[in-house]
């Protein structure tokens, strides 16, 4: 009982993190990489401004990354936290 007490009150005082994820893109060579403004046009919209990127979850940015793969370009996940008054990336 008292190990229930006191996970309630931990579980209180520490904020829960929720991790998103946005698609980094290297396209080979010495181009910058780009990440993923849009995914609702064909082809996906790109920007080379990360704070731009759209910050999605796992399942959409899995589904995005199938999309994205051909010999040019290499997707890769990267994780970010989001608060729910900021976004860290």
């Amino acid at each position: 009982m008292a190990s229930h007490f006191l996970l309630v009150i931990l579980s209180e005082m520490i904020p829960m993190k929720n991790i998103k994820f946005v698609i980094r893109v290297n396209r080979g060579g010495t181009h910058a990489p780009g990440y993923v403004q849009r995914i609702d046009r064909s082809p996906v919209q790109m920007t080379l401004n990360r704070k731009l990127a759209l910050v999605m979850g796992k399942f959409t940015a899995e589904d995005a990354i199938k999309s994205l793969q051909n010999s040019r370009r290499i997707p890769e996940l990267v994780p970010v936290e989001a608060d729910t008054e900021t976004l860290r990336v």
